[in-house]
């Protein structure tokens, strides 16, 4: 359920109309939700609410995205909800990760206010185990997308003039027949529960993911934000007089909270 924070902070008692929403899966690496960092400390967006469920693990801390001593004292919690009007882009992060057996409600949850706030489409950032992809997938890129029937009309011809590769379909019984394919997202967390069930109850999805190992995951984060602004077109790209290229990966704006990604140092003292 959505809450927003006051009567004025930024969305229309009518919910998002038009608007994009995104919002990550907690899958391999957590390369989601830090891309979803990327783009709310990037476009300074405006916490406008909270996503109350209780199917997330409950937590809170201080402002990720805090610029001076005056806003890092703000709470943030497992849930929230950001918005950018100028761009028709809604932001849900996610902080915390799921409690067993909680995917479906989660899922049901999150699509009824899809629905209810009116919003166009939604963009699933997503990551899947490197070492489980089959011979086919090991080619080429490691970035996939797939798209719900409904959204495939609408865009479909466009992500394939960007040359993007289509996630494939695996054997279902792999080793006995190759006739019968399912989707098949290994460490994707709630990415393939949230497509099919978005596919059957006709809304536009697309799924944007990375094949990626645990480790230091900011790389690919930048990775798959670039992958969606090819698409969306969040930040303008600029040529590097250098090179002639469009690495757009220096124009991203690495929240504070980075500093922490892997804990704070160790004390001298233990030396």
């Amino acid at each position: 359920m959505f809450v927003p924070c006051s009567p004025g902070a930024g969305s229309s008692s009518s919910g998002f109309p038009g608007f994009t929403l995104l919002m990550p899966a907690v899958s391999v690496g957590n390369v989601g939700q830090l891309a979803v960092d990327l783009v709310i400390s990037t476009l300074n967006m405006t916490k406008v609410g909270y996503f109350y469920t209780d199917c997330l693990v409950p937590m809170v801390g201080n402002n990720p995205y805090a610029t001076a001593e005056e806003n890092s004292v703000e709470l943030s919690i497992n849930a929230e909800v950001y918005s950018l009007p100028s761009k028709k882009l809604v932001v849900l992060q996610i902080r915390s990760p799921f409690i067993k057996n909680k995917y479906r409600p989660f899922c049901q949850a999150l699509l009824s206010w899809v629905e209810s706030s009116k919003c166009a489409r939604v963009v699933l950032l997503s990551s899947s185990h490197a070492y489980q992809r089959d011979d086919e997938q090991l080619l080429g890129t490691p970035l996939r997308y797939l798209l719900t029937p409904h959204l495939e009309r609408a865009v479909g011809g466009l992500l394939q003039e960007l040359n993007w590769k289509e996630m494939e379909k695996a054997a279902a019984y792999p080793g006995i027949s190759d006739a019968e394919k399912v989707l098949h997202i290994p460490g994707g967390g709630i990415t393939k529960r949230l497509f099919t069930e978005s596919c059957s109850k006709g809304i536009q999805m697309a799924v944007l993911l990375k094949f990626c190992s645990e480790g230091d995951n900011i790389p690919d984060a930048f990775t798959l934000v670039n992958y969606l602004n090819e698409w969306l077109q969040l930040i303008k790209s600029e040529v590097s007089a250098s090179n002639n290229s469009t690495d757009i990966s220096s124009q991203w704006k690495i929240p504070s909270s980075w500093r922490l990604l892997f804990g704070n140092g160790l004390p001298p003292a233990l030396f």
